[in-house]
């Protein structure tokens, strides 16, 4: 009888049922992030799911997005007003670029985009609406990744996985962050306490407790990382980024803006909370110092900014800190040694190390969770993690 329903099966679901029965499954995984650097990709062998998940990270690459299509993103990046023909046409043309840099990074390494049996793509996030944001009391949370998973499937010819968050909201979460899920079971460790602490446009952490059950896993949203911080540095110096932190160095603090700062109301909620771009911009910012009547140099601005991101972390992660606990951080923050150094004094008990220490690239991390959450889909059993019930993630989109 099983045979006679495997004849007829649909061919993509007979791929499908292929790949999950395989002893060690090839997943791509695909992560753009809010400073729209490029496109993170990460070829990964994963053997196993759940707790018993062994994933070895074989190619990774960043490429870099041309300033054109940066500019397209960012006309409807973390906006409430856009044009609604520009957000309908990026949802497949991201899509279509994404698969082309994947085309030609797999030409790169030598393979064929046979021998890869899934993309896990993220897309690109470019509006977060949690309830607490947008106080519109006719509609729960929200959030929109663009880059179409049927695009990816079509135009690579892989199985996809895409849009990842949805599934989290729908069960009353508010979409972010994901990564934990994949820190739980990549990550927890029986000797001591781990706090994941993501760098990226956004803040965010995990919190691990040493020989923790998924149900005692702490995750959220901080702040700010390098958001502010380089939309700061992009209109006032003309730069990406502030390397290892050499303009805020040599700015200096301006206490009133960093209590203001400190006071801002999503700092004090309570977790877990998420946040983006849409909430923590240079418009904001601008009315936060016009309501207080301040007057800063750009210098120093980025020498507050830097200051109150290692502040606000700091005082955050605070209750998790333990005898015994580290903190693994990744993503572009670890890179400006300067906010790190301010890092470590705010927290100097506690050894601040990087993911690489865990045995992953701190550049690769987050593209290589969104993989181990595509292969808990295909093969895993669902989990709750903290508060959150058990869930899979990621809709499937077929190349044919």
């Amino acid at each position: 009888m099983l045979f006679s329903i495997f004849v007829f099966m649909n061919k993509n679901l007979t791929k499908l049922f292929s790949i999950c029965q395989k002893p060690e499954r090839s997943i791509l995984g695909l992560m753009s992030g809010t400073s729209l650097d490029g496109l993170d990709m990460a070829l990964c062998t994963i053997k196993g799911s759940g707790r018993e998940t062994q994933v070895e990270l074989e190619r990774f690459k960043t490429s870099p997005y041309t300033d054109v299509f940066k500019a397209h993103i960012r006309a409807v990046f973390a906006k409430q007003q856009v044009d609604l023909q520009t957000l309908t046409l990026l949802h497949g043309a991201i899509a279509q670029e994404h698969a082309n840099l994947v085309l030609a990074t797999l030409t790169e390494w030598n393979i064929q985009p046979s021998e890869v049996d899934v993309l896990a793509s993220h897309g690109q996030t470019v509006y977060h609406a949690p309830a607490h944001f947008h106080q519109n009391p006719d509609f729960g949370n929200a959030t929109l990744q663009l880059g179409d998973g049927d695009h990816l499937a079509v135009k690579t010819g892989i199985l996809t996985l895409s849009d990842f968050r949805q599934k989290h909201i729908a069960f009353g979460g508010e979409g972010a962050p994901l990564v934990p899920y994949g820190d739980y079971l990549l990550y927890s460790s029986s000797t001591e306490h781990r706090i994941l602490l993501n760098l990226g446009g956004i803040a965010n952490f995990t919190y691990l407790a040493r020989n923790g059950q998924s149900e005692d896993v702490v995750a959220s949203d901080l702040g700010p990382a390098n958001t502010l911080i380089d939309q700061v540095v992009k209109k006032e110096f003309g730069k990406e980024y502030d390397e290892d932190g050499a303009l805020a160095q040599s700015g200096t603090v301006n206490k009133a803006v960093l209590d203001a700062l400190m006071q801002l109301p999503f700092i004090k909620a309570p977790l877990p909370k998420s946040t983006g771009p849409e909430l923590f911009n240079l418009e904001s910012l601008n009315e936060l110092l016009s309501q207080h009547a301040i007057s800063i140099a750009p210098l120093d601005l980025l020498a507050t900014l830097t200051q109150f991101t290692a502040t606000a972390i700091a005082q955050q992660l605070q209750p998790f800190i333990h005898k015994n606990t580290s903190i693994y951080c990744s993503g572009g923050g670890v890179r400006n040694t300067y906010f790190m150094r301010l890092l470590q004094q705010a927290i100097p008990d506690t050894p601040i190390k990087t993911v690489e220490d865990l045995g992953i690239k701190s550049e690769a991390k987050e593209a290589v969770l969104f993989a181990v959450l595509a292969n808990e889909t295909l093969v895993g059993n669902p989990f709750a993690l903290g508060t959150m019930p058990a869930l899979s993630m990621g809709k499937l989109s077929f190349p044919s």
